[in-house]
């Protein structure tokens, strides 16, 4: 058997560029090895650094097809796995145990669908293979619990009465203020009480080897919002809006907060992009067009995705089971994965913390 060329597999293997981050795999530092032994039969260890289940597959199948066509290869077997890592926050502020990365979900205002996108996001990155959690920031209006499907009056347990376990819901660890009161306490607290409240619920938390945290934030730019930004190590903000001119203003107000505080801006999701009657199927912008596109180019950050405008993602989420775990192979379950590593492949791209917890590995793909 002629021995097969090391140069032609490599050769091969470049032909694949990663779609959300535009190099081939040696560029990424993916290839963990390649190579060929005395039957003819080719083995690749791959390595992406975001969360990727979603491609694991058709990237196996791209790499088995091009290695195949190899003089002198006998059998493909091609791995694909992936390894988060940890990355830098803002300031030096120091990690948060158990935590590698926290994302911060926000919006200029209210009713743009924030907690929706976060809690879909988050369930997102699990479904593409990392271990995520959930922090509901929004004291004054807690929504994650209802959600997630949280029954009404579940209290997460508590350790060495000092910290709180974090619930589970749908393989997501979580937390709330609306976990510790009722649904019909009021607030009625200023801001120092709430900002420390909310870093009572991030730091006395015990997150159990968490990839991504993703913290719902309140809509605005207000004591909460500054607190998170200049005391929590964010390593990077999604913006949500919607296409309409005064959310997008609304929009712009966070991303120059971020931008202030020197948290990088991963990209911006724009909601209710388009409603799609629920009757006829007929799809009609209501709120404008292109505006997640213009703020996004504006600012020089990416457009992460839009999401339609459609009665199901609020039935869905209303009843306690988001879209992505309501119907995962539906076309806004794709939408939201397709966000999901847009997030990490931009993470990705940021000063790793050598400090932090050691990268998770995981093999999603044989």
């Amino acid at each position: 058997m002629a021995q097969i060329s090391q140069h032609a597999l490599e050769t091969a293997v470049k032909q694949y560029r990663d779609p959300y981050l535009g190099k081939d795999l040696y560029e990424l530092g993916a290839v963990k090895s390649l190579a060929a032994d005395d039957s003819g039969k080719v083995t690749a260890m791959i390595e992406l650094p975001y969360p990727s289940r979603g491609i694991a597959g058709a990237l196996k199948e791209l790499l088995t097809n091009a290695i195949d066509d190899v003089e002198g290869v006998d059998s493909v077997d091609v791995h694909v796995g992936q390894r988060i890592h940890s990355h830098k926050g803002q300031k030096e502020i120091q990690s948060v145990p158990g935590v590698k990365n926290i994302i911060a979900v926000a919006s200029g205002k209210g009713g743009v669908g924030k907690s929706t996108t976060a809690v879909n996001l988050a369930l997102a990155l699990q479904a593409e293979g990392a271990r995520v959690g959930i922090l509901d920031a929004d004291i004054y209006g807690p929504s994650i619990g209802m959600m997630l499907g949280v029954p009404e009056g579940k209290r997460p347990d508590t350790h060495e009465n000092k910290y709180f376990i974090p619930m589970e819901a749908h393989g997501l660890q979580a937390n709330s203020m609306a976990f510790v009161v009722t649904d019909k306490t009021p607030m009625v607290w200023r801001g120092p009480m709430v900002s420390g409240a909310v870093m009572q619920l991030l730091q006395q938390t015990l997150w159990n080897e968490l990839d991504y945290l993703i913290i719902d934030m309140p809509p605005g730019t207000g004591d909460i919002q500054l607190t998170i930004a200049q005391k929590v190590p964010v390593t990077g903000a999604v913006i949500v809006t919607t296409p309409q001119d005064i959310a997008l203003l609304d929009g712009k107000k966070g991303i120059e907060m971020f931008r202030k505080v020197e948290i990088p801006v991963l990209g911006v999701v724009e909601n209710m992009s388009v409603h799609i009657c629920s009757n006829c199927g007929h799809e009609e912008p209501l709120f404008g067009h292109g505006g997640g596109e213009r703020i996004a180019e504006e600012y020089g950050t990416t457009l992460l995705g839009q999401l339609p405008l459609h009665m199901t993602i609020r039935e869905q989420t209303d009843g306690g089971k988001p879209s992505v775990v309501a119907e995962p192979d539906s076309e806004v379950a794709r939408r939201y994965k397709d966000i999901a590593r847009r997030v990490g492949a931009e993470l990705s791209t940021r000063e790793r913390n050598l400090t932090g917890s050691i990268s998770s590995v995981s093999v999603t793909e044989h």
